[in-house]
């Protein structure tokens, strides 16, 4: 017979329950009651349907990322893990998640999708393109005539007025809207090429949103060799498309001022660097004439002046050696003339 602790048991129970990779990640619907937030931020409830009932808690690193506040009698879906606190025995839900009932299976698909899509590299940072600093061509994917739309045309007409911008009408909520968002990428990678694109769309709520959820538009942009801008107005929230864009802007505003500089700003950029251009040259030629000017404290023009007298007389005197020369070359031809023409003249018949 082998006789165990109390602790040694609660903690076999522990390892074996940890153990269980069924009890590790489990979504779970149920009624709140006997909620409890803790001074150190901890929350403590009870999840409960018609017939059991299951204590939870959501440690604080968890429980401030929250949307709502949770109250007694609120259906709910838990995501977490079943452990055992061993000091009493008891095992609960570790709840990582907490989200109203109604829009779970959206959230449950949202995050089964972005672990796939995480798994796969399609988040990694290193595979982020850069925004070219100043794009000529910008493409836009949304909705036409949304207000999304206007306010990324009049924001990027204000700021950047020379970019050249081209839209793609795409439907952005609804049945099928998915396919004309990755069509609208795919169609500025393969036919319209431009320096920049921006998908997105207003607010609304994680039904409206869905579209930008699903796999088709992240597998367009994960595959684009233009860089991205997710620009999904609903900044407290992300969408899958925000993680796989290269650059996530909050509002489709923000995304316009990320995607085009500001000339004004250009233009007080160039204009200091025309000064700083404008002072370095001036104290270039200061630096010069100062030069110059010790030079010619040196009396360095007499010295010059000289030089050339020394010159000139070596270039008389070298000129009146090659005249005597030359008168000394000429005489002795002429003697050697005339002898000939005596002999010449003895021989003569």
């Amino acid at each position: 017979m082998t006789i165990i602790t109390v602790s040694q048991l609660n903690n076999y129970i522990k390892r074996y329950i940890d153990n269980n990779d069924l009890l590790h990640q489990l979504w779970i619907k149920g009624e709140i009651s006997n909620y409890k937030r803790h001074s150190s931020g901890h929350i403590y409830m009870t999840l409960k349907d018609n017939a059991s009932s299951v204590k939870c808690v959501m440690f604080y690193s968890d429980a401030q990322s929250l949307k709502f506040n949770p109250e007694n009698g609120m259906s709910v879906i838990a995501f977490g893990r079943i452990s055992v606190y061993e000091r009493d025995g008891l095992y609960q839900l570790y709840i990582n998640e907490l989200i109203p009932d109604g829009k779970g299976q959206l959230y449950a698909a949202f995050e089964q999708l972005k672990k796939q899509l995480s798994d796969l590299g399609y988040f990694d940072e290193s595979i982020k393109k850069r925004i070219p600093e100043y794009p000529s061509k910008i493409g836009i994917v949304t909705a036409p005539g949304s207000a999304a739309l206007q306010d990324i045309i009049n924001i990027t007409k204000r700021r950047y007025p020379i970019a050249e911008i081209y839209v793609y009408p795409a439907q952005v909520q609804g049945i099928g809207a998915e396919n004309t968002i990755s069509a609208g990428i795919n169609y500025f990678n393969s036919r319209l090429k431009t320096d920049v694109i921006i998908c997105g769309r207003g607010g609304g709520s994680i039904e409206d949103l869905c579209a930008f959820n699903e796999r088709i538009v992240a597998d367009a942009i994960y595959k684009s060799d233009i860089p991205v801008i997710s620009a999904v107005g609903h900044e407290t929230d992300y969408t899958i498309s925000d993680f796989a864009a290269d650059l996530r802007a909050p509002t489709p505003s923000a995304a316009a001022e990320l995607a085009v500089p500001d000339i004004n700003q250009i233009k007080i950029t160039l204009k200091n660097s025309s000064s700083r251009c404008k002072s370095a040259l001036i104290a270039h030629i200061r630096q010069k004439q100062g030069i110059l000017d010790n030079l010619m404290s040196k009396n360095i023009h007499k010295l010059l002046n000289n030089h050339i007298c020394n010159l000139r007389i070596y270039n008389d005197d070298t000129f009146d050696r090659l005249k005597s020369a030359y008168s000394n070359m000429l005489k002795q031809y002429k003697n050697t003339l005339s002898a000939y023409c005596i002999n010449l003249d003895a021989l003569s018949p």
